[in-house]
């Protein structure tokens, strides 16, 4: 049989507002006319709406309570994911603090390695400090035959060049131990001030070695401004105290000063360089000259005493090649810190403490 109920929402007729309210109080007097079913009174119709009413209140609590769970599974995860990220860079901190890198990796006669590698400066990875640590570790190290510099760098600060140099000079002097410079790519400037501090000092043929000088660059933006009509104010107590500001002029009186001073930081290279090569250097006034050679023309010009590299260095001083790196583990928070210390400093536009002087290959 067919379903003669009627939903008087959908299938009956359209009815103005007065007439609905007349329907509607026609039904509360006649309860049988209210049934649909022609049999339910008004109290089984109350009864299936609170029961309607109920079933969706429950469909609403659990769509909340799924939600809840869903957002309580993500936060417990970000969570876990800040506590790892957070114990692995204390871990890793740790380690580099207090394991000495390398330890337990090699035993017996070693070449202990300490490596130089890019820009010479007091906050890079060729900093005085963490070399001169490098070289000391290899230096007292019982199992490590010789001391070698791995060095891959164009140069940099006079200062931190002139520290490990004479920190190796000190050490040679003890004569304890052999102390062995090894170019890789390039060993230039304030890298070669280092390398002449070694005893011995070994480059690849096509390596690039020397560059013995110093350099200043800058750049004189007094005309562009001019150009635009911007005015400059700089004060100051002292008439030659803003010489070097880019936006200001320089004099012939300032420009020969400044001259000196370079001519004054150069002698200090060449003479810490003879002092370290001795008489192994040619008679060739280009060698003071800036000019930067191959590691084949740097033995010539006794820049170098030998071709090669750290792998054919510990095959010829050991029966059993073996190297192990004393070079300092850099601190990767205190990394992050100076990173962003310095970049916060160029934003605020603070002057930089790096000495404007260098022994650097440009």
């Amino acid at each position: 049989m067919g379903d003669d109920r009627r939903d008087d929402w959908t299938q009956g007729p359209e009815l103005s507002a007065e007439q609905a309210r007349r329907e509607r109080e026609r039904r509360q007097a006649s309860p049988e006319a209210a049934s649909p079913e022609g049999g339910e009174d008004a109290e089984t119709l109350r009864e299936r709406q609170r029961l309607a009413q109920l079933a969706m209140l429950d469909r609403w609590i659990d769509g909340v309570l799924v939600e809840q769970r869903r957002s309580r599974r993500w936060k417990l995860f970000f969570r876990f994911l800040l506590a790892f990220l957070i114990l692995a860079s204390l871990t890793t901190t740790l380690y580099g603090l207090f394991v000495v890198p390398g330890s337990g990796a090699v035993e017996g006669p070693h070449l202990g390695v300490v490596r130089v590698e890019g820009v010479i400066d007091r906050e890079s990875r060729a900093s005085a400090e963490r070399v001169i640590e490098g070289v000391q570790r290899a230096w007292r190290a019982p199992g490590a035959e010789a001391v070698v510099l791995h060095i891959d760098s164009p140069g940099g600060s006079p200062v931190q060049s002139q520290r490990i140099h004479d920190e190796l000079m000190r050490l040679r002097e003890q004569g304890d131990k052999p102390i062995i410079a090894v170019v890789e790519d390039i060993g230039a400037s304030g890298a070669y001030y280092i390398a002449a501090g070694a005893d011995e000092i070994i480059a690849a043929p096509a390596s690039l070695v020397g560059s013995i000088g110093v350099i200043h660059a800058g750049f004189g933006f007094q005309k562009a401004l001019d150009g635009l009509g911007v005015e400059r104010r700089v004060f100051t107590a002292g008439e030659n105290k803003a010489f070097l500001d880019p936006f200001s002029e320089i004099s012939p009186e300032q420009r020969d000063f400044w001259q000196r001073v370079l001519a004054t930081t150069h002698r200090q290279f060449i003479e810490d360089v003879k002092a370290g090569r001795g008489g192994r250097l040619a008679d060739d006034e280009r060698l003071f000259s800036g000019l930067i050679w191959t590691g084949e023309q740097a033995r010539e010009l006794g820049l170098v005493d030998a071709l090669g590299s750290l792998d054919t260095l510990a095959r010829e001083r050991l029966t059993t090649p073996r190297v192990r790196d004393y070079t300092p583990r850099l601190d990767p928070l205190e990394r992050l810190a100076r990173r962003f210390g310095r970049v916060a400093a160029e934003w605020a536009g603070l002057p930089s403490a790096a000495s404007p002087v260098r022994y650097q290959l440009n």
